[in-house]
């Protein structure tokens, strides 16, 4: 019998994800290792691979679908010996999937009265149309498109497992006259549980647009979490704030220097790697500042984990060096290059961006001079940094015009009192100035 095949929990935190893209087909062959599918967490969008070999009998969540939650029937696979026809695998879907939850909701006209309805039998045919004797058998991502287009689903063909409507079958569809005049107010029917993908989430309220010219573009699992967890930190977190001013001069030089003796091995430091490098060592330093906020309790890091924010184009993350304190400048250069380009093609795998003990979030090239960063819970500090600029300058007791950079940390008051914040301000400072104690 064909093996179901299940939305897999990539993450700690997944609990449902986004079915970007299938890359097998019904009836390829795959092996152990071979990627199948696409799939977007709240994190990132990672590749999915197939466990044992055998022949792809099914496909039973559409490209594309979302809120699929883990452990929902994604595909069937049949082993060698095994029966890999299509109604063999929906027999499999069936024993696989749990039994549907009894929903309760008024008849409408598009469906059976329930003074005249048939008892469904257990052998109902299906047809080629994806229709059975009582309904349309479609996915819930391809009711949903028919019903923004106001397309009549019964006019349909379905080239899904069985006869199923898929996402594919309506895009180029038109609206049908009956569905296209139905009144936009009329009660939806409860759909049966189906097995291929969660029912649609209910639409976000609604926000006025006064007239507005706009293009809407839907959130990725990744947006929506930025939002979710920014909005906790903001609400939860009692932020302190402590600006110091850097003078980067000495910090340059030493660059520089170790460009120029890197350079035979192609490694090329830049400043954000030797600042990395810098508040790793401060919070070894001030171990008071190298906390998390855990409830009733506190906890101290014996390392520095230092989360560095990346923007890549499905939105922020924040992957990790870790040990960063022990690692070399070139150690670190080489690793935050590879971590930076995995983030941007949104490749890096959970463990490269889950945990971390403080951040850091530089927007120096962008030209800011100075900005507040929101801490990155469960952490209790984060550093921003601005560019560095000429500005005049105490030196040596006189006035003059110096490299000089901004560093604001923002610190979790419950956790870090402004003393120790202060302190760790104070201990970066220093070592960005001295900077031969980043490479002693």
């Amino acid at each position: 019998m064909p093996t179901a095949i299940k939305m897999p929990a990539l993450s700690p935190t997944m609990e449902e994800g986004t079915l970007a893209k299938w890359l097998v087909k019904v009836g390829d062959t795959v092996k152990s290792g071979d990627v199948m599918a696409e799939i977007e967490t709240d994190k990132a969008t990672m590749e999915f691979e197939a466990v044992d070999e055998g022949t792809i009998v099914s496909i039973d969540v559409a490209e594309g679908a979302e809120g699929v939650k883990v452990g929902t029937v994604i595909a069937m696979i049949a082993g060698e010996d095994e029966d890999a026809t299509p109604a063999q695998a929906a027999s499999a879907v069936a024993k696989a999937a749990p039994a549907p939850t009894p929903v309760r909701a008024e008849p409408v006209e598009a469906l059976p009265s329930p003074s005249n309805a048939a008892p469904e039998a257990k052998n109902s045919p299906s047809t080629s149309s994806g229709r059975t004797e009582d309904r349309v058998v479609a996915s819930p991502l391809a009711k949903r498109i028919a019903a923004d287009k106001g397309i009549d689903l019964s006019a349909i063909t379905g080239t899904g497992p069985n006869g199923r409507i898929v996402k594919a079958d309506v895009d180029g569809a038109s609206a049908s006259p009956k569905s296209a005049a139905a009144p936009a107010a009329a009660p939806a029917a409860a759909a049966p549980a189906s097995v291929a993908a969660p029912a649609a989430k209910p639409a976000a309220a609604s926000v006025p647009d006064f007239g507005i010219p706009f293009e809407a573009t839907k959130l990725n699992n990744i947006r929506k979490t930025i939002a979710r967890r920014l909005t906790e930190a903001k609400q939860t977190i009692p932020h302190i704030y402590l600006t110091v001013d850097v003078q980067l001069d000495a910090l340059l030089k030493l660059r520089g220097q170790l460009n120029k003796a890197l350079e035979a091995q192609g490694v090329k430091l830049s400043v954000n790697d030797l600042l990395i490098k810098a508040l790793a060592k401060a919070l070894i330093q001030v171990p008071k500042c190298n906390v998390s906020f855990a409830g009733d309790e506190l906890r101290t890091f014996s390392r520095a984990d230092i989360s560095v924010a990346v923007a890549a184009p499905s939105g922020l993350i924040t992957p990790i060096i870790v040990d960063a304190g022990s690692k070399s400048v070139s150690a670190i250069s080489i690793e935050m290059k590879a971590l930076a380009d995995k983030a941007k093609q949104g490749k890096l795998q959970p463990h490269e961006y889950q945990g971390g003990t403080a951040s850091l979030s530089n927007l120096g090239m962008f030209g800011i001079k100075q900005f507040d960063a929101v801490i990155n819970p469960p952490q209790a500090m984060i550093l921003a940094v601005g560019a560095g600029e000429p500005r005049p300058y105490v030196v040596d007791g006189a006035l003059a015009v110096a490299t000089v950079m901004s560093a604001t940390g923002s610190f979790d008051h419950r956790a870090i009192d402004g003393a120790d914040g202060a302190q760790l301000m104070q201990a970066f400072k220093s070592l960005v100035e001295n900077p031969l104690g980043l490479v002693a």
